[in-house]
């Protein structure tokens, strides 16, 4: 089996918040090596840059009509968002640290983590959609 076969494969057995914990693990490694090898000028960066635009898809996901996550849930991740935006010009100026970044997002993976944990038991016990009272969301 080749590699894109398997990623195809591992992709389409996971559920939304598993997706969106990879990616924000992918994200913040990045951000953790960047921290680790002192990386400066372009490399911090890319790295910086890529959780920005992370979060820019998250804040515009929450903006967008029909978005079925809660109200006031929906407003923090667009908040989040604007604080991460800013908090990476401050790190890429030298004003700031990436750690900051860093813990906001190992934050929300532990909630993407429950979340995923949720959704799973939910599957175990109804095979024919999700079970009252669970959330399904994009993060």
């Amino acid at each position: 089996m080749s590699y894109q076969a398997y990623q195809k494969a591992q992709q389409s057995s996971e559920n939304p918040s598993q997706i969106e914990y990879r990616l924000f693990a992918q994200v913040t490694n990045a951000l953790i090596e960047a921290r680790d090898k002192n990386f400066q000028g372009a490399d911090l960066v890319k790295a910086l840059d890529w959780n920005r635009r992370m979060w820019s898809v998250l804040s515009s996901d929450c903006g967008t009509k029909g978005n079925s996550l809660p109200d006031q849930l929906r407003a923090g991740i667009i908040s989040l968002s604007i604080w991460v935006s800013k908090h990476s010009s401050a790190v890429a100026r030298g004003a700031e640290t990436v750690d900051d970044l860093i813990s906001i997002n190992r934050t929300i993976m532990e909630g993407l983590a429950d979340q995923a944990r949720l959704q799973a038991k939910a599957a175990e016990g109804n095979t024919s959609g999700p079970q009252p009272g669970t959330v399904n969301s994009t993060l």
